[in-house]
């Protein structure tokens, strides 16, 4: 049976032990040590990272009482140095310790039980037996959660009995019923739970609630705690500064600015269209000055696809005629009739885009396919325009 050390202390990142058993499996190299202090996934926390006589520890997993530690090379003598990336493990022990204390406010503030909890690595998430949480009230469970983690509560780490159990005011009876181990934050709850944490609630710094939604008839809460929030905000300072500088203003008025410039997008935008419009007139009228027979046929530089379409349907709608159009800028060709005509676009290029590489389909009147490359292209545009050149 391995000694687990992290039930000790979850300060401990540095000690000496021998390796008790070698295992070698499929998927890699494992071994299990006499003592460790390397926590193993579990409980919603991720497992610790590290290195035994200076190989990475790859990961480290719980099979009944012994702890396998997957390595990236098994070491070559018995007596082992062992170290813990600290930075990974007091970032998930500023989080895990930050959900507890999350947790017991939600059912304080809201009768919001807790049902699951997953530290990720970007951020953390708990799932409350709540329908749905308004803005009002996570910003209350923010200050208060903050407000307790400045009363500085010691958090404490102990086993009991079964018996003892049933003193204490858990906030959910363990799975098992023996080696049960009470995370006890002072004065605030006691909780079942073989995770690392903090000493004390000031470590865990700071907990900032990201965003609330709806999960299954529940309410799911993302957050960060200590340094992932320092993170966050610098994240968000280094952005509100950005936007401060090119729109030349203080913070305070970023939203009004972004406001002003976007009704002058929208109105550009109505500009732009009226001018297209417009445009694509002068444009129908040139193609069909030039036509001959009932298939017009051009390739543009500088459309879209979409623009390709709009005109494709202005032409067929009001003259008896097929259209071809092909765009070099970006690859595409289009087309479209009024449905006088026998054909269907869309089932002809069904039938023959694969020759040329090409992706794409349509209806009865109109279709449209993208290209590769404008080679692949032109070859589509050249051999649909001499299958129905009259």
């Amino acid at each position: 049976m391995t000694k687990k050390l992290f039930y000790d202390s979850a300060y401990l990142i540095e000690w000496k032990t021998k390796i008790s058993k070698i295992i070698e499996r499929e998927d890699g190299h494992y071994i299990i040590l006499e003592e460790t202090a390397f926590y193993p996934e579990g409980g919603g926390q991720p497992s610790d990272e590290g290195t035994i006589n200076g190989i990475p520890v790859l990961d480290v997993i719980s099979e009944g009482e012994e702890v396998l530690h997957k390595m990236a090379s098994l070491p070559e003598q018995t007596d082992a140095e062992c170290q813990i990336h600290w930075s990974r493990r007091f970032d998930h022990m500023q989080q895990h310790s930050g959900q507890h204390l999350l947790s017991a406010v939600c059912l304080d503030l809201f009768q919001a039980t807790t049902l699951s909890f997953h530290l990720g690595t970007d951020y953390s998430t708990i799932d409350v037996e709540h329908p749905d949480l308004n803005p009002e009230q996570l910003t209350r469970i923010e200050h208060e959660v903050n407000r307790q983690i400045y009363m500085n509560h010691n958090i404490l780490s102990y086993f009991v009995t079964q018996e003892e159990v049933a003193q204490l005011r858990l906030v959910k009876q363990p799975k098992v019923t023996e080696n049960i181990r009470i995370v006890e934050m002072k004065n605030v709850e006691f909780n079942a739970c073989g995770g690392t944490h903090v000493s004390s609630t000031g470590e865990i710094g700071i907990i900032k609630l990201l965003k609330a939604e709806k999960q299954k008839g529940n309410t799911r809460i993302y957050f960060k705690c200590g340094y992932r929030a320092l993170g966050e905000f610098n994240d968000n300072a280094r952005i509100i500064n950005a936007l401060s500088i090119k729109f030349n203003t203080g913070k305070d008025e970023i939203i009004d600015r972004i406001d002003k410039w976007e009704m002058e997008y929208k109105q550009l935008q109505v500009e732009c269209m009226a001018l297209k419009e417009k445009n694509d007139k002068y444009v129908a009228q040139e193609l069909l000055s030039k036509q001959e027979g009932s298939l017009l046929t051009y390739i543009f530089e500088d459309k879209s696809l979409k623009d390709l379409q709009n005109l494709a349907i202005k032409l067929t709608a009001d003259n008896e005629l097929q259209v071809l159009f092909a765009t070099s800028l970006e690859n595409k060709i289009v087309m479209a009739h009024n449905g006088s005509f026998d054909h269907s676009c869309g089932a002809f290029f069904k039938a023959n885009l694969g020759s040329f590489q090409g992706k794409g389909g349509g209806s009865e009147k109109i279709a449209q396919a993208g290209f590769p490359t404008w080679e692949n292209a032109s070859a589509f545009y050249e051999f649909t325009r001499k299958s129905f050149q009259s």
